[in-house]
């Protein structure tokens, strides 16, 4: 799935459940020796995603270790981001001449725990995630938690800042895809610009976000020679699940 929202220079790897033959570095296996078996097997799969990028783009196997905020550590002049949910692990990588950062996130396709959309939306979000879905399949709420996500971790290693869900206001565009797929576009303005990697604010992302078997996957990418006022995704450090 998140491969057909990303934009040439970027390579993706996705799975739908568990992957049985997937190993860790022993760096990596020390971090989760004493998680839970459900742990250890997001952790272990998606990882093993990400290695399948890293092949993709020519490169050897390595461990991805967690770094600042849970942001994944990449080989040197790699950029990239990695997701996991129930029933879906994704990871996905560009060399860093292509694209100066990508954020992905995935959240099953089902209404947030009570109380958690409130805490993240500003009130022109919250009254158009009430106001219904593009179509019967698609919960607007999951679109936004999704989106921000998406934000934050395309945010937090291209600027090294933190940034709060209140800190971006997203606005989304619906477009009918393939056999009635919810899918579309989105922008995220952030209502307190920093300077990006060139002194300039970043003020506007833009990203793409789709849903399909019960999964709504998001992304943003940078273009390595964008990554400046505004910064978008062209068509085709997770704070909590990222790794």
């Amino acid at each position: 799935m998140i491969e057909d929202l990303l934009p040439g220079g970027a390579v993706a790897s996705d799975v739908f459940g568990p992957d049985g033959s997937a190993t860790l570095h022993p760096e990596e296996a020390a971090l989760v020796a004493r998680t839970t078996e459900l742990r250890r097997e997001e952790f272990t799969t998606v990882r093993a995603c990400a290695r399948r990028a890293l092949a993709a783009l020519g490169l050897p196997p390595a461990p991805v270790l967690p770094g600042v905020r849970n942001a994944p550590r990449w080989p040197e002049g790699v950029v990239g981001s990695m997701t996991h949910c129930a029933g879906y692990r994704a990871a996905a990588l560009a060399r860093d001449t292509d694209l100066a950062m990508i954020g992905i996130d995935a959240e099953p396709d089902l209404p947030l725990p009570g109380g958690v959309l409130e805490s993240i939306a500003l009130p022109r979000e919250l009254a158009w995630a009430r106001s219904g879905g593009f179509g019967a399949r698609l919960c607007r709420d999951r679109l936004l938690f999704s989106a921000k996500e998406a934000v934050y971790k395309t945010w937090y290693p291209l600027l090294g800042t933190e940034l709060d869900f209140d800190d971006a206001d997203i606005s989304f565009r619906h477009e009918e895809g393939p056999a009635g797929r919810p899918q579309g576009t989105f922008t995220a303005r952030i209502l307190r610009p920093r300077p990006g990697p060139d002194g300039r604010p970043v003020h506007t992302f833009t990203g793409r976000w789709l849903s399909d078997r019960g999964i709504i996957v998001t992304a943003i990418t940078v273009p390595a020679s964008r990554a400046a006022t505004t910064v978008s995704c062209r068509p085709g450090p997770d704070r909590h699940k990222g790794g």
